[in-house]
């Protein structure tokens, strides 16, 4: 039997984008030879992802795992909808959510090196999901949360996972308030949880946006301070979780609501699938001229 090399392997994986796991099995079946071990890998569907990867993935879910005291909140993106629904793909972002908050990796690259109990590297996991599935997956990101014993995780997923929020409510342990104040933040959006987040450059430079609102307005001067101040007061209201209405409550603020829990907001991570992401807008007439045309 021929010496299976990592450098070989990692060759093979190279030329095919098949997992680390999968092209060492197809050298070792081919006795090393690295053109069969091609042709072994794209009979069994396995050297696709390769030809994936400058496909932009801009749909998948969100998902968020509880346990304990720790809970993970995280986005694995694929290419259209229909797939972030197949029964694969969700076995595997339960499958990286738990690896990832057993391990706690600091960062994506740091997640993908990570290995299973049978010693495949998750990197690996995803290029075998592509194979099977057929498009092309990513972990886009994640986040793990900590808390005690006298604290509460608040986690909600708004449409199947296309929003995915994930909050702490410290000092109380009331679970329902906390998916309530979840369900708030995948409403409204807010950016901060209170106006002590939001940075002195920025309360100025929205102070000076608002001060050439008023005057283009024809407002006095002597009066347009005073109705900048009450113009920030709103500007506060859209970016800060703790001012705004609440969504359940229209006669209460979700700071008082919190407050009446008797514990307060740590902080909250919200992701939207796909944010961010700039999508590739096809013309489907020019695609199928384009293939009629052999171009």
């Amino acid at each position: 039997m021929a010496n299976i090399t990592a450098q070989l392997v990692k060759e093979l994986r190279e030329k095919t984008g098949a997992g680390m796991m999968d092209c060492k099995k197809a050298l070792v079946q081919t006795d090393g030879d690295l053109d069969a071990a091609i042709d072994f890998l794209r009979e069994k569907g396995l050297s696709s992802a390769a030809k994936k990867a400058d496909r932009i993935a801009a749909e998948g879910t969100t998902y968020i795992l509880e346990n304990g005291n720790e809970a993970i909140i995280l986005e694995v993106n694929a290419e259209t909808d229909f797939v972030s629904k197949n029964d694969k793909f969700q076995v595997l972002v339960a499958s990286l959510a738990e690896q990832l908050l057993a391990a706690k990796p600091a960062t994506v690259e740091a997640a993908l090196e990570l290995t299973n109990a049978e010693g495949v590297k998750v990197v690996d996991q995803i290029s075998s999901a592509i194979a099977t599935i057929g498009e092309k997956i990513t972990l886009r990101r994640f986040e793990v949360k900590t808390k005690t014993d006298a604290d509460a995780f608040g986690s909600y997923l708004h449409m199947g996972g296309r929003i995915g929020v994930l909050v702490t409510l410290e000092g109380s342990t009331d679970a329902a308030a906390a998916k309530d104040v979840a369900m708030h933040i995948a409403a409204i959006n807010p950016t901060y949880v209170s106006r002590d987040e939001v940075s002195a450059e920025e309360v100025e430079r929205e102070r000076k946006v608002l001060t050439e609102q008023a005057l283009n307005e024809g407002k006095p001067e002597n009066i347009v301070a005073k109705m900048v101040e009450g113009r920030l007061g709103k500007y506060f209201e859209d970016v800060c979780l703790l001012d705004q209405t609440f969504v359940k409550n229209s006669d209460q603020k979700v700071r008082d609501f919190v407050a009446s829990t008797g514990g307060s907001v740590n902080g909250f991570v919200r992701y939207a699938v796909g944010e961010g992401i700039e999508k590739r807008e096809d013309n489907f007439a020019e695609e199928v001229m384009s293939q009629v045309k052999g171009n």
